[in-house]
């Protein structure tokens, strides 16, 4: 078995890292020092600028499939493109891309909602965590009932990121109540103006996150997404590969503060030596090195398994995405540690992704439903120990 780069994977991932490094690096300071004093850390108008670049160096439409003008780079080179946006927190994506539920569109929704969402025209949002359902997603009780050739929605959602901005949401309802999650939930494209609102919710962090409000809400028969009680499945579509996603992410970040604890390291003197020459820094620098590189092979072969359309149990998207936000959580709690009292301050970024990243762990599956998962798929026999997918 070859691990090696392709020679296109590799050029992808070096334009890719000299973008982060030129464009978005030099921003972070300001972007700290605006949060400090409670303005927003970057604007719109910049992230679209960096946006219209980046389209100037062939990035526009990374999973966008090549019959709708994107590159359709797939699950792998995303993973690796998604390492190198994670070495830094400017909250930066390549436009010209859809959540990838929404190819499920048919040709009429594509006109009104896939094709002015690739475009940058309108924003949408992911909405399928309830106050009572967050793990447990089967368990959503969101109603939709049908009214003649309409379905009216009554519930709420919650923690839903983008609501903030959406001009329509995916939003999954219960459409069957004996069914249950087991084909009775139903994805609907609905917009704001037919009557939901949000309501922002405080997190420990700068991530913006809303509840959803339904109430009578009158949605057409054709804004169903997909087929009628096949919501789950779609659900699940989009969750897996957010794993893979946030695996990635982590591996990004946990490589940028490995390089700030060894750069530390080399230049702090305690006692008249660099505390470098200490084995207690030295332990934390190979246990986190150690620590990435078992990461990265988890969430590639991760990315590989989505790219041949395998691990359809979502195995080892599970395996990568538990692993790799633990790894991330231990290597800032060790780079911290090496920054010693500087490291808590605002001045680095270090206490901002300690704060980030915590969230890793619980949104798109607990460590704890990961475990379930993974346990799940062993006990009854769905994967067997010592085979690969």
């Amino acid at each position: 078995m070859d691990f090696n780069l392709t020679e296109e994977q590799k050029m992808v991932q070096e334009t890719v890292r000299e973008f982060v490094q030129k464009e978005l690096f030099p921003l972070e300071q300001d972007f700290m020092r605006n949060e400090r004093e409670g303005r927003p850390g970057i604007s719109d108008d910049k992230i679209m600028e960096l946006q219209m670049k980046a389209k100037d160096h062939g990035f526009w439409g990374i999973n966008t499939p090549e019959e709708y003008g994107g590159s359709d780079l797939g699950p792998f080179m995303t993973t690796l493109i998604n390492m190198e946006l994670g070495k830094t927190f400017i909250p930066f994506t390549f436009a010209g891309d859809a959540d990838n539920i929404l190819f499920n569109c048919d040709e009429k929704q594509k006109e009104k909602y896939l094709f002015p969402v690739i475009n940058g025209e309108r924003n949408c949002c992911f909405a399928l965590t309830e106050p009572g359902a967050g793990s447990d997603a089967r368990n959503i009780k969101m109603s939709a009932v049908k009214e003649g050739n309409h379905w009216i929605l009554n519930g709420e959602k919650i923690f839903i990121t983008r609501a903030h901005k959406a001009d329509f949401a995916m939003v999954f309802a219960v459409t069957d109540k004996e069914k249950g999650g087991r084909g009775g939930v139903t994805c609907f494209l609905v917009d704001r103006e037919m009557g939901w609102r949000h309501e922002p919710i405080p997190t420990m962090d700068d991530w913006q996150v809303n509840s959803l409000i339904f109430d009578k809400v009158k949605v057409p028969e054709e804004n169903i997404l997909g087929e009628l009680g096949k919501g789950f499945e779609l659900a699940m579509k989009w969750i897996t590969l957010g794993r893979v996603k946030i695996g990635a992410w982590s591996i990004g970040i946990a490589e940028r503060l490995l390089q700030m604890g060894v750069e530390q390291a080399n230049s702090r003197m305690t006692f008249g030596k660099p505390i470098a020459d200490y084995q207690a820094i030295q332990w934390m620098i190979a246990d986190s090195a150690v620590e990435i590189e078992a990461a990265k092979g988890l969430v590639l072969h991760s990315a590989y398994l989505a790219e041949i359309e395998r691990d359809a149990r979502r195995h080892h998207a599970s395996i990568s995405k538990l692993y790799s936000t633990n790894m991330v959580q231990r290597v800032v709690d060790r780079v911290l540690q090496i920054h010693g009292g500087m490291g808590i301050t605002k001045e680095f970024p270090i206490e901002r992704w300690y704060r980030t990243i915590r969230k890793f762990r619980v949104f798109e599956g607990t460590d704890e439903i990961l475990r379930r998962t993974i346990a799940y798929n062993l006990l009854k026999g769905h994967v067997k120990v010592g085979k690969s997918s």
